[in-house]
């Protein structure tokens, strides 16, 4: 049986003198920025790995996040959260140029590289969000590109809306959670918003009417949930090609569309899991059976998620990162013990059991997703979630599909003896490529940011 393993592709130079803490691709053009602890991003071509541009001067300490804004493929929009408790807006204004690959590729073929007084003239700081009293930990757009989410060590998470360019409007400030915020990020096609912290919690956020409130409350993780990212809309990893499916793996993946994207995340815990949207009684009624799932959601906006399941264990040390591949649906993550790890979902047939040992989905509990034996869900006690499992079984029948997780790939000390802070998957756009391919992009205590690639 073939194996496969994580191998180094590239490591992007120069290497910062400094911690560098994380990076984010942009969605469309082959660009890296990577946030350093020397209060400046760093811009790199990911078809050369080489620094194009610094970009510094606004923040007064380390910037620890960085997230393009999605739709500005021809005029680049960068945030910024810095540890300063400001957050930091950066357009592009090279000379009027759209800023495309053959650009980029030629500065550096021409040997420019970066070049502090280009820099300046390529991105302009446009404004500056004011409004933490503490360190900035996590931005992040809607996938529309009209807010911006915020949360930071004073345990807030601030919502902004963009009116106009460099207008911008503080339209919510969330203070749900009891210690610092670590992450936001949000959903991949509703207005829907997960924040995650040092309280061991998950929060998720909507609006209702005029105003943000928590509609959903996720306990399960027993120390600090440092990363949590959501699933992409249409996760290729459980949908098997050329096979038959079976009615009650079709009613399976009709009710896991109905849902929609899943949650994960990872803790100081040493695990990292999977967390779902149980459906609401409309909503399942409509699945099922060649119908379609019903996308309008009525009642309450309360909702009710459950961890779903929990990773093979594999980190030694906090997991400080976790990533959802858009392309694969494999997950990839890092952390304090220096590995990266990569995990796949797969699709198999559920046994036959009884109505009384099916999840809240009506899958066999224990088998859908590799749940520790004995583990009772979020969601209720195990008296409460037997009553519903036995009426999604009634729905579902005895042969129920399943999917598990299995440990794809695993490298050690990825960083040498340094933590791993950060993991990304992005588009690969080297020479080398193959269609659609894609890398991972590992952020490390050392300075260095590397590329690494899966190899069977």
């Amino acid at each position: 049986m073939a194996t496969t393993r994580v191998s180094l592709l590239a490591q992007f130079t120069p290497p910062s003198l400094f911690r560098t803490w994380s990076s984010q691709p942009h969605h469309s053009l082959p660009l890296l920025a990577t946030a350093s602890s020397d209060k400046s991003v760093r811009i790199h071509s990911l078809t050369s790995f080489n620094l194009i541009s610094t970009i510094e001067g606004a923040h007064k300490r380390s910037i620890r996040s960085v997230a393009w804004k999605p739709g500005t493929e021809g005029d680049p929009v960068l945030a910024t959260g810095s540890f300063d408790s400001s957050v930091g807006i950066w357009r592009w204004c090279g000379d009027g140029a759209v800023p495309q690959p053959e650009r980029y590729e030629g500065n550096i073929e021409g040997g420019s590289g970066s070049n502090d007084e280009e820099d300046e003239e390529e991105w302009r700081f446009a404004v500056t969000l004011d409004g933490h009293e503490s360190e900035v930990k996590s931005v992040a757009w809607s996938a529309g590109g009209n807010f911006l989410a915020t949360c930071s060590r004073d345990k807030s998470v601030w919502i902004w809306e963009e009116m106009e360019d460099d207008n911008f409007e503080t339209i919510a400030v969330l203070q749900e959670h009891e210690g610092d915020v670590k992450c936001v990020v949000w959903h991949p096609e509703e207005e829907l918003l997960a924040s995650s912290s040092y309280d061991d919690t998950i929060r998720l956020y909507k609006e209702d009417i005029d105003d943000w409130t928590c509609i959903s409350l996720l306990k399960g993780h027993s120390s600090t949930v440092w990363c949590i990212d959501f699933e992409p809309p249409s996760n290729p990893s459980i949908v098997p090609t050329g096979d038959i499916l079976s009615s009650a793996s079709t009613r399976f993946l009709e009710r896991r569309k109905a849902a929609g994207p899943r949650l994960i995340s990872s803790s100081d815990d040493l695990t990292v899991r999977v967390w779902s949207r149980v459906l609401k009684e409309k909503d399942r009624a409509l699945t099922g059976h060649g119908r379609m799932p019903n996308s309008i959601r009525t009642g309450s906006i309360e909702e009710e998620w459950v961890k779903e399941a929990q990773l093979p264990q594999v980190h030694t040390r906090v997991i400080y990162s976790v990533a959802w591949s858009k392309q694969t649906g494999r997950v990839v993550s890092a952390g304090g013990d220096g590995k990266i790890v990569v995990y796949e979902e797969r699709l198999r047939s559920g046994s036959r059991v009884s109505a009384a040992h099916r999840d809240i989905h009506g899958d066999p509990v224990g088998t859908r997703n590799s749940l520790v034996e004995g583990d009772v869900q979020s969601g209720g006690s195990a008296d409460t979630q037997s009553e519903s499992a036995d009426d999604n079984a009634r729905e579902s029948g005895p042969d129920a599909a399943a999917t598990e997780w299995v440990v794809l790939a695993e490298m050690a000390a990825a960083h040498g003896v340094y933590e791993v802070n950060h993991v990304c998957w992005a588009k690969r756009f080297d020479k080398d490529r193959t269609r659609d391919e894609e890398i991972i992009i590992s952020t490390g205590d050392d300075g260095t940011v590397r590329a690494w690639v899966l190899e069977s």
